[in-house]
Order: structure tokens, then sequence, then C-alpha cells
């Protein structure tokens, strides 16, 4: 089981570092800062994984990093979305 713990806390901190690399890339394709909805998406995906898995290891200093992080990531979503007027909750 503590291998489990282990890739869980691993697969987080992968997807939450990826972000950077999307981002990286969408930058130098346009040649300009950019942060593309992916970024958004990764953020919140590896910041969920790497929230599981510090609520496992009782890391209070992790746990709340990661929560105040999601507010963050999931309000960016919500601002491209409602400019691109694809919120997902009102398919």
């Amino acid at each position: 089981m503590t291998d489990f713990w282990l890739i869980l806390g691993l697969v987080g901190q992968g997807l939450f570092s990826a972000r950077f690399l999307i981002q990286w890339i969408a930058s130098e394709r346009a040649r300009r800062s950019v942060v593309p909805t992916l970024f958004w998406v990764f953020s919140i995906l590896g910041s969920t994984i790497l929230l599981i898995y510090a609520i496992h290891r009782r890391d209070p200093v992790f746990v709340l990093g990661q929560s105040l992080g999601l507010f963050v990531y999931g309000r960016n979503l919500y601002l491209i979305w409602r400019e691109k007027g694809t919120l997902p909750l009102s398919l």
C-alpha cells in the first residue's frame, strides 16, 4: 500500500510539473508569454492528486498549500470558459 501512495504522489507531482512545460511550449509557439487553458487543467489535476496525497501523509502545510491553489486554478478556468462561452456545467 505504501507503493500506491508513493506512486500517487509522484503522478500528482508529474502532472503539476507538466503544466510548466505546456506553458513554455505555448509561449514559444506564440512568441509571447501565454498561459493556455491546459495549464490550468493540469494545475487542477496535479493539485488535486497532490492534495489527496498530502491528506494521506497528514501534512498540514502541504494540505493548506494545495487547497488554496485549487481555488485559484478553478477560478482561472471559470474565467476562461465564461469568456469563451463554453462553461462545462452549462452543457
